[in-house]
C-alpha cells in the first residue's frame, strides 16, 4: 500500500532526525535518507525538491514540537516557579525525544550551510528564553526570587543550563536522565535566586 504525501514527508523528516542522531547532521544526504527509507533519491525529491527544503521541513517540525510543548507546560501551573520547572521539563523531553537536537545547534548544516535552519532555531531559543524570562519576573514580582538580577539574566542562565545538561548528556553517551537531572540542576540554580530569609 502507497503512504500518503503527508505520510511519507512525516517519515523522511524522522528518518534525517534519526540519521542526523546516529552519524550525525553533516553526515546526512538525501541518499542515505532515500536507502534508510527504501526509496529512490527522485522519490525523495518529489516530496523535498531540495537538500534545504528537506532540513526546513525537519525545522519546522522540531520548532512546532517545541512550541506544543511549552505551551502544555504553561498550562500545568499557578505559580511562576512551577511554570519555570515545567518548560524546563518541557525542554529536556523535548530534547530526550529528538536527541539529534544537541547536535544540530552546533552541525556544520546549521552554523554554515543553512541560514535559514539557523534562523528557525535561534528564533525557538529567542521564543523559550523570553517565556522563561517572563516568568522569571513574575517571580521576582511574587517576591520568590532576587530582583537584583535580571530577569533576562536569570533566563540567560536557566537557558545556558539546558544546553550544558543537554550537550553533557549527547556526549556522555547518555549515561543519565537528562530530564531529571536537568531538574535537579534547576532546583540548585533556583535556590541561588530564591529570595533569602533575614
Amino acid at each position: 500500500m502507497r503512504k500518503s504525501a503527508e505520510l511519507r514527508k512525516a517519515e523522511i523528516v524522522a528518518t534525517v532526525l534519526d540519521l542526523a542522531d546516529r552519524i550525525g547532521p553533516d553526515r546526512v544526504t538525501t541518499g542515505a535518507v532515500a536507502s534508510q527509507i527504501g526509496v529512490t533519491q527522485a522519490a525523495l525529491f518529489r516530496h523535498f525538491p531540495t537538500k534545504a527544503a528537506l532540513w526546513r521541513a525537519v525545522a519546522e517540525h522540531v520548532a512546532e514540537g517545541l512550541a506544543t510543548a511549552w505551551d502544555d507546560a504553561l498550562r500545568l501551573g499557578d505559580t511562576p516557579i512551577v511554570r519555570l520547572r515545567a518548560l524546563i521539563s518541557a525542554q529536556f523531553a523535548q530534547i530526550d525525544a529528538t536527541p539529534a537536537l544537541p547536535m544540530l545547534l552546533f552541525s556544520r548544516e546549521l552554523n554554515v550551510t543553512n541560514a535559514e535552519l539557523r534562523a528557525t532555531f535561534h528564533g525557538r531559543l529567542m521564543t523559550f528564553r523570553g517565556l522563561l524570562a517572563r516568568e522569571v519576573g513574575a517571580a521576582q514580582k511574587a517576591g520568590v526570587l532576587r530582583d537584583d538580577v535580571a530577569a533576562d539574566d536569570a533566563a540567560v542562565l536557566l537557558t545556558s543550563l539546558v544546553q550544558g545538561v543537554a550537550i553533557r548528556w549527547a556526549l556522555g553517551a547518555r549515561d543519565f536522565d537528562l530530564r531529571e537531572e536537568g531538574l535537579r540542576l534547576f532546583d540548585v540554580q533556583c535556590r541561588f535566586l530564591a529570595v533569602r530569609g533575614e
